[in-house]
């Protein structure tokens, strides 16, 4: 039969294909049935899916189509173009080959196949595809796109490709109307300031705010940060870390461990609570510093402000907030850190403890304040506060600027006999990571138990003075001299009434030194 060719009659508009136009049409019959072959302006339909082509072979029987040539599936707001179609009316799919592409009018996918499903509207292809949106493009081995939804997914060798950003991953969904990418596989999202690292979670393109489910990394210029969740908006910079977080600092030279770190990448300030431990490193010297709460920012400048707003119910359950403006903040500008309550220090060479601590890049100096304790050698040091001069994570100096007191254990422990050394200020000199000597001044005072070339005890030396001078050994304190108004007095040993001799301002506060790095972390 050739000419116009009209519509068939009695087709169910729904399941049923509908032959609605073409230049001509052969019936044929063939072994496997009867078959109508048409050519030319071929259009077909299936309920609102009209299918366009150059020529197809249709059978009514089986309601299946092979379209060749110019292949068009329409649909309203989709359509799809190929080579080639085999079509199953029954299940509403098309099996396309050949320069593929599906399009809701916003997004195009290209491929060399895909299935296409005219009900759900999504198209399926697996020798791999690339679909692209008004900015973004994206590739795979594998892959979907629903032009209903508008979502996709993708699989093997994905790569992304966007003027702010690009991702490889193995497995990622994306919408195309909301920009918004879901991870399934290790996937890597790189942009000019920062790399993203994570296997599950989600991150906004288009108001670039990642939601990372599993342990994940973030990495910019300065700081790296790791952990089992982490939330961050690239464009007000903040954002937060949740459990086994390791965050460095390579300007620092610092490595964070807590359980939360909230951190503002434009201010440059990070918030560390749930069991913090700083640890700065120099070399093969490490100094490790735990606290309740840790708090690290540029040093403020003129302008900027820093306060700490204090509520207390005792000391033990004192509550702190931080409030900081660091608005100037640069990327060069130094920086310090502050850390809150129940304060513990290791190191080879030196322990402490204290309230809080504070350290500034812009001096040095790390603040022990609130009852501290210093350790260093076998000697015990405390005041009102204790200033450590560093040098990267080493010691250069301590100094102690008010109600000095310093006490080591001489001989056994059972004889509870204690050199003591007190004064209002006191400054130790370190050498190789040890303290090497120690002056003492105004007001000082000793008790100190002396011995012989062969370490035998001689008897308690009770001794004033205005400055005194102590000098260290690997055994601790070995020699004393004293200068300006010098009052001396010598007790035998065995007269020498042993528990009194302790000086006003004695502590001896051995069992709360930090033993090990490890308990830092308990």
């Amino acid at each position: 039969m050739h000419g116009l060719v009209v519509a068939q009659k009695k087709a169910d508009s729904t399941t049923k294909v509908e032959i609605l136009s073409a230049r001509s049409l052969l019936h044929l019959t063939t072994d496997t049935g009867e078959i109508d072959k048409l050519i030319d302006s071929v259009v077909m339909k299936q309920g609102e899916t009209y299918m366009y082509c150059d020529s197809a072979y249709f059978s009514l029987a089986k309601n299946t189509m092979e379209a060749f040539g110019n292949v068009r599936v329409i649909q309203p707001g989709s359509e799809a173009q190929s080579d080639y179609m085999r079509y199953v009316g029954n299940q509403k799919t098309g099996f396309m080959k050949g320069n593929v592409m599906l399009t809701d009018g916003r997004s195009h996918l290209w491929s060399e196949d895909l299935t296409y499903n005219t009900a759900t509207k999504i198209g399926v292809y697996e020798q791999g595809g690339t679909l692209q949106d008004s900015t973004t493009t994206l590739s795979s081995n594998a892959g979907s796109y629903n032009t209903k939804t508008k979502d996709a997914r993708f699989t093997g060798e994905v790569i992304v490709i966007d003027p702010q950003y690009e991702i490889v991953s193995d497995d990622m969904g994306y919408n195309t109307e909301s920009k918004v990418v879901d991870f399934y596989a290790p996937s890597v999202v790189t942009s000019d300031s920062s790399v993203l690292r994570t296997s599950c979670g989600r991150y906004d393109t288009k108001n670039e705010i990642a939601h990372f489910t599993c342990r994940s990394s973030m990495l910019n210029k300065e700081q790296y940060i790791e952990a089992d969740n982490i939330d961050h908006n690239r464009k007000t910079g903040i954002g937060f870390a949740k459990g086994n977080v390791i965050a460095i600092d390579t300007s620092q030279h610092t490595t964070l461990y807590c359980g939360r770190a909230d951190f503002n990448e434009k201010k440059k300030t990070t918030l560390a609570s749930i069991k913090p431990v700083l640890k700065q490193v120099n070399d093969k010297d490490s100094l490790f510093i735990r606290a309740d709460t840790f708090f690290s920012s540029p040093v403020p400048k003129k302008g900027d402000t820093l306060k700490v707003k204090t509520s207390v119910k005792g000391k033990k359950n004192k509550k702190q907030t931080i409030d900081a403006d660091t608005t100037s903040a640069d990327s060069k500008a130094p920086r310090q850190f502050i850390g809150y309550h129940h304060v513990l220090i290791f190191s080879d060479s030196m322990q402490g403890k204290c309230d809080s601590v504070s350290y500034s890049q812009a001096d040095s100096i790390m603040r022990l304040m609130y009852d501290p304790i210093v350790w260093s050698r076998k000697s015990q040091i405390t005041g009102d506060t204790i200033l450590l001069y560093m040098d990267s994570s080493k010691i250069r100096k301590i100094f102690v600027p008010n109600n000095a007191f310093m006490v080591s254990q001489s001989g056994p422990e059972k004889a509870k006999l204690f050199d003591q050394v007190q004064g209002k200020t006191m400054t130790g000199y370190f050498k190789e990571g040890q303290m090497d000597y120690m002056l003492v001044k105004p007001d000082a005072q000793t008790i100190y138990f002396s011995k012989d070339d062969n370490g035998a005890y001689l008897g308690v030396n009770e001794v004033t003075a205005t400055r005194m001078k102590i000098y260290f050994k690997e055994e601790g304190l070995d020699k004393i001299t004293y200068e300006q108004d010098v009052k001396t007095k010598m007790t035998p040993l065995d007269k020498a009434d042993l528990p009194a001799m302790r000086l006003s301002r004695f502590r001896w506060l051995i069992d709360q030194r930090p033993k090990s790095k490890e308990q830092l972390f308990e």
